[in-house]
């Protein structure tokens, strides 16, 4: 038996303040469409906002349902309205915020498991890395340089 090693990088900021001024808009952008989720029953509200290779910026947001599995993330969403405006185009940027009406979140959250595959599989598709920035209601921020950072071990197409 071998021992394999996996080691993590991820930039951790003291706050948005810090982040550059084009990754300020894409949270802000992120923030703004909190608003649009649709959470009635877990009342906890995520946005993403993507920056696309021409420079767009689209957001999405989670949407429950009552059959909690048919719901959809928010990384879920923006990454199906990606697919359906700009078919060809490379997502460069995501930035994922939260709010919860339950609890203050003054930490960063990452995409649940189900977005982080979704992200391998976009960055897959375009054989380009899509750095993730990660921030709650206030506090630290984490990003990475590629989702492969928050799911080392990925499934993909070549598995197949």
């Amino acid at each position: 038996m071998k021992e394999l090693e996996i080691k993590v990088k991820v930039n951790v900021f003291k706050g948005q303040a810090e982040l550059s001024a084009a990754d300020a808009a894409l949270v802000k952008a992120a923030q703004k469409a909190l608003s649009n989720a649709y959470a009635p029953y877990s009342e906890f509200r995520v946005a993403a906002a993507v920056l696309l290779e021409n420079g767009e910026i689209l957001t999405g947001t989670n949407q429950e349902n009552a059959s909690f599995p048919a719901g959809i993330c928010a990384e879920g969403t923006v990454l199906s309205a990606v697919s359906a405006l700009f078919p060809n185009v490379a997502v460069r940027k995501m930035a994922v915020t939260v709010k919860s009406a339950r609890q203050h979140i003054a930490h960063p959250v990452a995409p649940c498991g189900i977005c982080r595959q979704r992200i391998s599989e976009y960055e897959t598709r375009f054989n380009s890395d899509i750095e993730i920035i990660m921030v709650g209601e206030e506090g630290e921020v984490y990003t990475v340089s590629s989702i492969k950072d928050l799911l080392p071990l990925s499934f993909s197409n070549a598995d197949l």
